[in-house]
């Protein structure tokens, strides 16, 4: 059976916004309604786990983590959106 690595919601969200949106840190932290250097660890560790499995060949599975989903189905609007909704369990 394929290794796998785990990426978090959080983490998946994470580099959608800074990575493919191509936004600041500071912009990307301010979606989540995390703090900026929350954000930089969440980022940091979906980095280190997606590198793990492209050098290793281990399939990447997204489960888990803590997020609130709202709204209408936003299927063809990107995916889950930042307009969605997010909250710490801190909040």
């Amino acid at each position: 059976m394929l290794e796998e690595v785990i990426l978090t919601v959080e983490e998946l969200e994470a580099i959608r916004l800074k990575d493919l949106e191509g936004l600041e840190q500071e912009e990307c932290a301010d979606m989540m309604k995390v703090s900026r250097p929350t954000f930089f660890r969440i980022i940091t560790s979906a980095r280190q786990k997606i590198a793990d499995a492209l050098v290793n060949g281990k399939a990447i599975r997204v489960e888990g983590g803590n997020y609130k989903v709202y709204g209408e189905d936003m299927r063809g609007h990107g995916g889950m959106r930042h307009r969605h909704g997010w909250y710490n369990e801190e909040d």
